[in-house]
């Protein structure tokens, strides 16, 4: 099977995240995608997180009723911070049977050259790239693994939401009801 990874924090997840993942999984050859929610990315700030375990509950009552969409805590077992090189060679070793790509924005794209091992990754893996805005085109776009996709822009972000939410904003269709609820009920990002 074909499965694309989108790596997030998903602090907390919203609309923006699930059209791109949904776009992945229904308009390029990608059987499904996999949402991994990262416990803490070496390229932000582990204070500006709340829980994990509430991000990835987000992540699932999010994605409750998709198609082709799927929730991995793999990260969870990893060692901290996750970095994206280490966690596929868990996946490869885990799952031989599936062929894993990235999904990244072209802002990660710009940025990949700081990863850890990014060479491994331009070599052993077909990355898939949505448009961020405000971001041009890197001389990676013409790497041979590297896919532009004509994924919708989504001009959403997760510090858009925490900012709504501390100003008490109404947030309803920037994050599904659920993750609303949830949200609301354990009084995050006040």
């Amino acid at each position: 099977m074909k499965i694309g990874l989108f790596f997030g924090s998903f602090n907390p997840i919203h609309t923006g995240h699930l059209i791109i993942a949904n776009y992945m999984a229904n308009y390029t050859d990608l059987d499904q995608v996999w949402l991994v929610v990262s416990p803490h990315n070496p390229h932000k700030q582990k204070s500006d997180l709340i829980s994990s375990y509430d991000r990835l509950e987000m992540v699932r009552l999010a994605t409750e009723n998709a198609q082709n969409i799927r929730v991995s805590d793999v990260e969870f077992q990893l060692p901290q911070p996750s970095y994206t090189v280490d966690t596929l060679a868990h996946l490869n070793q885990r799952y031989p049977e599936h062929h894993f790509s990235l999904i990244m924005g072209s802002d990660n794209l710009v940025s990949l050259p700081k990863w850890k091992n990014y060479e491994v990754l331009l070599r052993d893996y077909r990355i898939l790239v949505y448009p961020r805005p405000g971001t041009s085109q890197t001389e990676l776009s013409k790497h041979p693994s590297v896919v532009l996709t004509d994924t919708p822009l989504m001009e959403i972000s997760a510090t858009f939401i925490r900012k709504a939410i501390q100003e008490k904003k109404n947030v309803q269709y920037f994050v599904p009801d659920a993750v609303w609820q949830f949200i609301d009920s354990k009084h995050l990002y006040r």
